[in-house]
């Protein structure tokens, strides 16, 4: 009789399991089947004067004055290079933690107009932001936007890098529209994305590079290997966004990165 309760607690077990894996794969064919048709990219020149025949590549281009738009369009989708935050799919240290990273060589790359040519590329790439964060900093775990803004001006040599707290899903849209991405940091849990495993890192970051309406965000989210032109609602993203302090993420302020 105890051998077949206990058969029966584990064929129960075995089935909750079952079901628990089965709603999370469930999830992840929904959110590819709703995911909504994604409007072309447009690269940086598009929105900024550049010397024609320019041929650069790992450097940083001179500021340059941004194009003036005749009204705000509908839909935008800025052509920012994807990169996943683990290349080789090694979800360990440092890597579990390198959004931070992935994120800031997103951005670069969309302004000095490369490309992430395979996974050893973008993981060499990390792997030099790993080493001058831990000269800079001591460590490369959990870099607040400001920290991370330091990469992009120090590391990268972007002369101008802004970070903006209190801001509005409005802010955002209007530096995308500029030509802009913007980079924020979030509570990973509140995203609700169906492919990060247990819910979600506490602390995350990635790009936002365009927008669908008023409802839709367009990201690169180095979370996930299907994080290139990763869609999330606008109150969704905007009510995860906070700033890294410490640990308690959820109360951290809401803040974006934008480099011009």
């Amino acid at each position: 009789m105890k051998k077949i309760c206990w058969l029966f607690i584990f064929v129960a077990l075995l089935g909750a399991g079952a079901a628990f894996a089965g709603r999370g794969r469930l999830a992840q064919i929904f959110t590819a089947a709703a995911k909504p048709e994604i409007p072309p990219a447009q690269g940086v020149e598009k929105f900024v004067a550049t010397s024609s025949g320019s041929q650069r590549s790992s450097e940083v281009l001179p500021p340059r004055e941004v194009k003036p738009r005749v009204e705000a369009p509908e839909k935008l989708n800025l052509a920012v290079p994807f990169t996943v935050q683990a290349p080789h799919a090694n979800w360990v240290q440092p890597y579990e933690d390198a959004c931070e990273e992935a994120s800031s060589a997103m951005v670069h790359y969309y302004y000095s107009q490369q490309k992430f040519a395979n996974a050893d590329a973008a993981d060499a790439e990390l792997k030099e932001v790993f080493s001058w964060e831990d000269q800079t900093f001591g460590t490369n775990k959990d870099t607040t936007a400001e920290q991370t803004a330091r990469i992009l001006r120090e590391h990268y040599g972007h002369k101008r890098v802004l970070v903006r707290y209190d801001i509005t899903a409005e802010d955002i849209r209007a530096e995308l529209r500029a030509g802009r991405p913007v980079i924020v940091p979030a509570y990973g849990k509140a995203l609700g994305n169906p492919y990060f495993k247990n819910g979600g890192p506490v602390y995350h970051m990635l790009v936002i590079k365009g927008y669908i309406g008023d409802d839709t965000f367009i990201t690169n989210d180095p979370g996930t290997r299907r994080g290139a032109d990763y869609v999330y609602n606008v109150k969704t993203l905007m009510n995860a966004i906070h700033d890294w302090n410490g640990g308690d993420v959820p109360n951290g302020r809401k803040v974006m990165i934008v480099t011009y």
